[in-house]
């Protein structure tokens, strides 16, 4: 059993043989400082009020009952009354059968116990390639779905196509333009137009196909633009995703909202809870209500529904499809809508489920030099681009490196490089170098040990309880992960375990220790590659055998 669980449940009937209630705000986990020992507990200071003694007098309570237990080696009670345990190394080494016997499932919880969420990501409007902005968004949701399935909810991805608005009209019109342009025309430059090479390209293919385009009226050549240039657009943006590992599950049209009458549904919804009026021709959503400074349009007096209308409608439809939670991926700039969205949610009865995470901008760089971007310019770097330069790996984890809400510098030198200051590279040599160690083993006839309690034994070294240590850590940061919707917090575990086993290969002697503490250390190390291996799926990033 894993040490906080272990404590946890000591704990639990200790305070349950005192006729007291265990508090919901108890919090057991390693303490900063490990000099401290190996976990920490502030349950006596929460239990105080209840047991009507001092914080530290209910821990000499707890020290009392507990010190018994041959698994805790110590305890011991500090400050105002935590609490603070040191297990035993016999207790540490069972960490290895923990391991071994969950093999591909360590690491679930049951955090989710099966609760339905959506995640929905990236939904990127189809009037261009995909750029490195949209590759850290796809990275965080796919990751993230992952993590939340390791954490035993039932998951679903979606991308959502904006496949209706003015964004469409403007690229049916570009592409309209340039296609003029290939037949040798002199039009008017658009106010407002995409402006990149692949447009060219696309209307050169337009005009293979319809051969008539620019003798039609112009507001059906631009629909015949626009459609063929979105079916197109969105095709690659598939194949993108698909190169970058990251799965959806669905692909929801916004023009169906409209087609299948489902805004409409979600006014007549707003209508009669109140939430929904007619006034000056227009139809509002009362979102003062909800704390907003003033009431918002969702249908103009000439017909055309606002962006805002077709995000409730969607949500509404999200909602009907019996998701307990909804989690939506968005860029930084739309963090002023988020209060707004979620006041329709509760609207629409959902309060709190709905929960939206911000994915902050990507500065990528070239040995240090900037790469400029802007999609509707055409001078972008392609998620496709980067992916064939650098790799699909490389870039997961470095998206992934950091919390999504903050700035992140992306040099496509650096994670090329085949060294220690490259993560990536850090964290997937850790599991080569030990599927290297464990071939010269087998090389030398030198086989694995099987757990029983003399093989454990001779993990007695502070390097050996210290990896142990760090393998039983990992369930704790992969429920911490899918509570905190945070990916990220992985990826420091994996870089934590990485440079655990890095230190350990400098101070321990494996193959050369002798034939029967090298079969235990390649026990304790196979723990080791399992664990780094199974981490890095959660990102979505491989862990190679050799490099």
């Amino acid at each position: 059993m894993r040490a906080k669980t272990y404590l946890e449940n000591a704990l639990r009937q200790a305070v349950e043989a005192k006729g007291w209630e265990w508090p919901e705000k108890a919090v057991i986990e390693p303490p900063k400082d490990k000099k401290f020992g190996d976990m920490s507990a502030n349950v006596a200071m929460m239990l105080s009020k209840q047991a009507k003694k001092s914080p530290r007098d209910v821990a000499a309570d707890f020290v009392d009952t507990l010190s018994g237990d041959a698994n805790i080696e110590k305890i011991d009670i500090a400050g105002p009354g935590f609490l603070n345990f040191t297990f035993s190394p016999d207790f540490w080494r069972e960490t290895v059968n923990v391991v071994r016997e969950a093999g591909g499932t360590y690491g679930c919880v049951d955090e989710g116990k099966g609760r339905k969420v959506q995640v929905e990501y990236v939904s990127a409007n189809p009037t261009g390639p995909l750029h490195i902005g949209h590759g850290r968004g796809a990275a965080l949701g796919d990751s993230l779905a992952r993590i939340l399935e390791k954490a035993g909810y039932e998951v679903e991805c979606e991308y959502y196509i904006n496949d209706a608005g003015r964004q469409m009209l403007i690229l049916g019109g570009s592409i309209l333009y340039r296609a003029k342009q290939l037949k040798g025309q002199t039009p008017a430059e658009p106010e407002d137009f995409y402006k990149g090479e692949y447009i060219s390209d696309i209307a050169g293919r337009v005009l293979e196909k319809h051969p008539d385009l620019l003798d039609m009226d112009e507001a059906d050549a631009v629909e015949v633009c626009k459609v063929y240039g979105k079916d197109e657009i969105l095709e690659g943006i598939k194949e993108d995703l698909k190169a970058f590992g990251v799965r959806h599950d669905v692909w929801f049209s916004e023009k169906s909202l409209v087609d299948d009458g489902m805004v409409d549904e979600t006014f007549g919804d707003l209508r009669k809870s109140g939430l929904g009026y007619d006034e000056d021709g227009a139809f509002w959503f009362k979102s003062t209500e909800f704390g907003d400074d003033k009431d918002r349009v969702l249908r103009k007096s000439n017909g055309d529904t606002t962006y805002f209308a077709s995000d409730i409608a969607y949500h509404d439809n999200k909602f009907k499809r019996g998701f307990d939670m909804v989690i939506d991926i968005w860029g930084a700039d739309h963090h002023g809508y988020i209060p707004r969205m979620q006041a329709a949610c509760e609207a629409i009865g959902h309060k709190g489920q709905l929960n939206v995470i911000l994915v902050n901008l990507v500065n990528l760089l070239r040995g240090g030099e900037p790469v400029a971007m802007s999609t509707r310019a055409g001078q972008f770097e392609t998620l496709a681009d980067v992916v064939a330069d650098v790799g699909s790996d490389a870039s997961r984890f470095m998206f992934l490196s950091r919390k999504s809400d903050s700035r992140l510098d992306f040099d496509l030198e650096l994670v090329k490089q085949k060294s220690m200051d490259n993560p990536v590279y850090y964290v997937q040599y850790a599991h080569a170098r030990i599927c290297s160690m464990k071939r010269k083993a087998e090389g030398e006839g030198v086989a694995m040990a099987e757990p029983s309690p003399a093989s454990l034994a001779l993990l007695d070294t502070e390097q050996d309880l210290e990896l142990l240590k760090c393998l039983d850590l990992y369930p704790d940061f992969v429920e911490s992960a899918a509570r905190q919707q945070s990916p990220h917090l992985v990826s420091m575990y994996l870089q934590e375990l990485a440079s655990t086993l890095h230190r350990y290969y400098t101070k321990v002697h494996v193959l050369s220790a002798g034939p029967e503490i090298a079969a235990a250390r390649l026990m304790l190390l196979d723990c080791v590659a399992d664990v780094l291996a199974n981490g890095l799926s959660l990102l979505g990033v491989s862990a190679p055998e050799q490099m």
